[in-house]
């Protein structure tokens, strides 16, 4: 088989950048390690910024999301006692949409076969080869059967845990890595929400956040050391300490029921650089992790495949390569000030084991601040909302 551009990974940051490359014409073939159902069935995060609705817009499939998503104009800020209300459309002019990722892939995956975009599932076994030079070729196996796919570039979009970055020498890179002492254990349920908008609490007991997928779907997060189990936090346990940790004006109004989906995720900050090496780029979780606080990983997935995918039109079409050898750089620019962004959110917001009581009234002088700073509710908006690409 042979390609213009190898897309490694068919989650929403693949599908996205082979659905905008075969819109320009661009050859591409999307190599998948799951099936369909399974990637499907990945419960994860659901605020969208502009960047990746704008990109949808462009392809043509924001139609079911702008039916059912939820626009939203701000989030609050719980200390334990009250609402700090970030208004992002006062601060910014802009909102942000609530559509789980798992919709958004759906809406990618369902468009694939009507514009021409070539997915193959259950590809076994992937490997990146040449990859330094100008004929770079990846292998793998379906259905039992050795296969290879010539390209002319790689993308990996693949994972944290994917071929991709790990195909790049170890001398060639270099990895940024803060492993947080806790995880976010989250409750799915088919109850409405207990407020209109996200609310992210810091409580002396820790952190919570209230968040939705719909009307009538709830996600709800609590942080827990990382040693703890599933098993070990029953439904009544979980509506329970969210009730306290989320204070009394969002407890008054939570609806409890069974849950869905219940799992527990650690949390890091993370990033390789550069982003590309010889013929191969990546682009979303391949090159960098965010903790979820502030909603930043499929978005910065989304503004990676924004930026790739306008070097990848340079090359093939104007046969000007500048933009493949910009991409890590401009690619960079962004994601750290994500991750600026994500990190101190989540140092606000959590309790850490090294804390004492000092850091305790830093946060609490610190949310009281915001509360009453125009300037300091800015700076979050903009950051929240997303930055320019």
């Amino acid at each position: 088989m042979q390609t213009q551009v190898a897309i490694i990974g068919a989650g929403p940051a693949g599908l996205l950048l082979g659905h905008l490359l075969r819109a320009e014409g661009i050859e591409c073939v999307v190599l998948e390690r799951q099936t369909g159902p399974y990637v499907l069935s990945r419960i994860r995060a659901g605020v969208l910024e502009q960047v990746t609705v704008g990109l949808m817009e462009r392809l043509g499939l924001d139609a079911r999301m702008k039916a059912e998503g939820l626009a939203h104009d701000g989030f609050h800020l719980a200390d334990g006692k009250r609402l700090i209300r970030i208004d992002i459309a006062g601060l910014t002019g802009k909102q942000v949409m609530v559509y789980g990722q798992t919709e958004l892939t759906r809406d990618l995956m369902e468009a694939t076969a009507g514009r021409g975009l070539e997915v193959i599932h259950e590809a076994a076994d992937v490997a990146l080869h040449d990859i330094e030079s100008d004929a770079p070729f990846v292998t793998f196996r379906k259905d039992g059967a050795a296969c290879r796919l010539d390209a002319r570039l790689i993308v990996g979009c693949d994972g944290f845990h994917g071929p991709s970055r790990k195909a790049i020498p170890a001398s060639a890179g270099r990895e940024y890595e803060r492993v947080y002492p806790f995880g976010w254990l989250g409750i799915l349920a088919d109850v409405p929400p207990c407020n209109h908008e996200l609310i992210y609490a810091n409580h002396e007991r820790g952190f919570a956040l209230a968040s939705m997928r719909s009307h009538a779907r709830s996600r709800y997060y609590v942080d827990v050391p990382l040693a703890e189990r599933i098993e070990d936090w029953p439904d009544d346990r979980i509506w329970d300490e969210l009730a306290i940790r989320l204070g009394p004006e969002a407890a008054a109004h939570i609806t409890r029921g069974p849950a869905i989906e219940k799992s527990i995720a650690p949390l890091r900050s993370y990033v390789f650089a550069p982003m590309r090496h010889g013929s191969l780029m990546l682009c979303g979780d391949s090159a960098h992790i965010v903790p979820p606080t502030g909603a930043k990983g499929l978005n910065l997935a989304a503004s990676d495949v924004h930026y790739a995918a306008e070097a990848l039109v340079r090359f093939f079409k104007a046969k000007d390569p500048d933009g493949i050898s910009g991409y890590s750089d401009k690619a960079l620019a962004r994601v750290w000030k994500s991750e600026r962004f994500s990190w101190s959110l989540t140092r606000l917001m959590h309790r850490f084991p090294e804390d004492g009581a000092f850091e305790r009234a830093m946060q609490v002088a610190e949310l009281d601040y915001i509360a009453g700073s125009r300037a300091a509710q800015t700076s979050i908006a903009e950051n929240y909302v997303g930055l320019p690409v």
